[in-house]
């Protein structure tokens, strides 16, 4: 089968450099690059639709190679490398457009909602769903406030909730955590505000990166059937 993936894309190889660097907080992101996990689709503008139909399958790859493998630390990576330069609150709304309009094509397709998490997005038990599988999604862009989330090209990291589970039932996904918070303060001088463990607060708000107030109210719908 041909694969979906852009690996070999020169911006897929600058991306490899920003997670190589020490002072990149993600310890998960570093682990899939050492495990040769992390995959890439190089697409064009994040406020436009054109490549959504390209995305769709590389998900669904992803879902393919970890149930085959069951290796932790498997990630999908979409860059964007013609858009335009975004303030947060414009990324943000990118972002949701681009998970909306890959939700109704899954739910076009047929796929069904992950039935361990909630399609609410004020829910705390709140993730995405493409192809039956929960992902959660980390938005960088060159505007992001946090540094961790700083990238020269819009970027949404698409990582499957279940991988963190299997984290979590071997007592391995606090200390992962605690990892990568600390990393990010000493990166960004403060903690991230946004950061809450998936049953706490929906996770939802998190995605975009950029803090977000208690009124906030996420644009995402989709129903649970």
């Amino acid at each position: 089968r041909m694969s979906t993936f852009d690996n070999y894309h020169p911006i897929a190889g600058r991306f490899r450099t920003m997670v190589q660097r020490p002072s990149f907080p993600c310890v998960g992101a570093k682990a899939a690059l050492s495990k040769q996990q992390m995959d890439f689709v190089v697409c064009r503008d994040i406020t436009s639709a054109w490549d959504d139909l390209r995305i769709h399958p590389a998900l669904l790859e992803v879902i393919d190679l970890y149930t085959t493998g069951k290796h932790i630390f498997r990630t999908l990576v979409v860059i964007f490398d013609r858009s335009p330069i975004l303030s947060e609150d414009d990324f943000e709304e990118a972002l949701w457009d681009r998970v909306q309009s890959l939700a109704d094509k899954d739910e076009w397709k047929g796929f069904p909602v992950d039935p361990t998490i909630s399609p609410d997005p004020d829910s705390p038990h709140f993730s995405l769903s493409f192809g039956g599988k929960a992902f959660f999604v980390v938005g960088l862009h060159p505007a992001a406030s946090r540094p961790a989330r700083r990238f020269p090209h819009p970027a949404l990291v698409f990582n499957l909730h279940e991988q963190f589970e299997t984290l979590r039932a071997e007592g391995r996904y606090e200390k992962l955590r605690a990892s990568i918070v600390d990393r990010d303060v000493a990166l960004a001088g403060t903690e991230n505000p946004m950061l809450a463990r998936h049953g706490e607060m929906s996770e939802a708000r998190q995605y975009s990166g950029r803090s977000v107030d208690n009124d906030w109210a996420c644009p995402y719908r989709r129903e649970a059937a």
